[in-house]
């Protein structure tokens, strides 16, 4: 089980002020949130305007300085179809990738994801199969993808705990019941970062934390940027 650093993602420019859109912030800021004790990394790639890019350009930058700064560490990225908007645009992105990641998120509650995951796995890409609901770990299953991912990535977005704990055990019924034993990342947003975090501490499941999931720690002070998020789920980790 790890934490994994998710430093920025989707998130606008004046969400913190220390939210990495850059590549040479992203570098600084991965090397920080690995130095706090983060064992991965999940990054949106920018564009030269900060907006969020699946672009050969945009990613080989990005996955390059993630390299340089971080040697050894793994590198995710996300493929959401918000991003480039067209899934034409976005399987023709992917084929163009010089700087692999080791691995890359898709959300099975995309119309696409289906191709989008071969596409990853004929470059060598690992995939995170990331499942937001009951109905996306029903089709994950149904496309008998489940033991062919790196990890299945449970991300739940329902702010009250009830919901969100709700979601979460129906998602892992699915995958029991189907038999898929796959390692699984588990993780909350905004309001459900840490119960969640602390969650996935108690059922020795990897977690992740950083500003694209929230800024607060767990006191709901505003954090002072990725490295201390981490610090904090790491601390649970070790507690737990």
């Amino acid at each position: 089980m790890i934490v994994q650093a998710c430093i920025n993602g989707a998130r606008p420019a004046d969400f913190h002020p220390a939210l990495p859109l850059d590549p040479k912030a992203m570098a600084r800021d991965a090397a920080a949130s690995v130095a706090a004790g983060a064992a991965e990394l999940h990054v949106h790639a920018r564009d030269a305007d900060g907006q969020e890019s699946l672009a050969p350009g945009a990613m080989d930058r990005t996955v390059a300085a993630l390299r340089r700064a971080c040697p050894g560490t793994l590198i995710g990225v996300s493929t959401g179809a918000w991003i480039e908007k067209d899934d034409l645009r976005t399987l023709v992105a992917i084929s163009g990738w010089r700087e692999l990641p080791d691995y890359a998120s898709v959300n099975l509650s995309e119309t696409a994801a289906p191709v989008v995951m071969e596409s990853l796995r004929q470059r060598g890409i690992g995939i995170e199969a990331g499942l937001a609901s009951i109905a996306d770990a029903e089709r994950l299953v149904g496309l008998d993808h489940g033991g062919r991912v790196l990890r299945v990535l449970i991300e739940i977005s329902e702010q009250t705990l009830d919901d969100a704990f709700a979601v979460a055990d129906g998602i892992e019924t699915v995958l029991q019941r189907a038999g898929i034993r796959r390692s699984i990342l588990l993780h909350g947003e905004n309001a459900t970062v840490w119960p969640f975090v602390e969650r996935a501490a108690a059922q020795k499941l990897s977690t992740r934390v950083g500003l694209e999931d929230g800024k607060e720690l767990r006191d709901a002070s505003v954090t002072d940027g990725n490295a201390a998020l981490v610090a904090a789920a790491v601390a649970i980790y070790r507690g737990a």
